[in-house]
């Protein structure tokens, strides 16, 4: 059960609109190492976790990260808010708009629409936690990369701040690997009981 606060995890105030810089930023709301198929993942992944503590973990990230999604996808409204359509052919976005005018929706940079086939939900808690571990740096190299990219503070700041939570949610995922390692490492005992 979750409770909407509603407001965002973190503000997100962008004055100046900048189409090239949407174009940019969108690739973290639909893209392959973007927050949509983070939240994805996590939350799909949880289920096959053998202990509580590590369910919790990954039903924990995998809420933010819907509370991230919010946010780029506020930051990409921000940033397409009342541009007109010369400006966004001009600036690459003519197909994304003949399809979605101002609208938010998944895709990459390139405008490759969001597809669950870039995540794997693969059963074994291992696996899913390296995967998920590996994740987090994608998600954090691509927020440096943005930050890279961008100019305007307005941008940066909101930024920078989802890139320190993949840095927190990566120390997160190897909290749960280790303890899922040691439950996994356990030995089994039988009780043979009398008939």
């Amino acid at each position: 059960m979750w409770y909407y606060e509603k407001k965002l995890e973190y503000p997100v105030k962008i004055k100046n609109s900048c189409p090239k810089m949407a174009r940019y930023v969108i690739t973290q709301y639909g893209g392959p190492d973007g927050e949509l198929g983070a939240s994805l993942r996590y939350l799909s992944q949880r289920f096959s976790m053998p202990t509580n503590e590590a369910k919790g973990i990954l039903n924990d990230i995998g809420t933010e990260e819907l509370a991230h999604l919010e946010m780029v996808g506020t930051m990409v409204h921000q940033l397409l808010k009342d541009v007109p359509v010369d400006v966004l052919e001009k600036e690459g976005l003519g197909a994304y708009y003949s399809d979605h005018d101002h609208a938010v929706y998944p895709v990459n940079a390139s405008g490759v629409p969001f597809t669950a086939a870039a995540f794997q939900s693969k059963g074994d808690p291992v696996a899913d936690l390296v995967e998920d571990l590996a994740a987090e740096q994608k998600a954090r190299a691509t927020y440096e990369n943005l930050i890279n990219l961008a100019q305007d503070p307005d941008v940066i700041d909101p930024l920078r701040f989802l890139r320190e939570r993949e840095v927190v949610h990566f120390q997160r995922f190897g909290e749960a690997l280790r303890i899922v390692q040691n439950k996994l490492a356990q030995k089994k005992y039988f009780i043979k009981k009398p008939y």
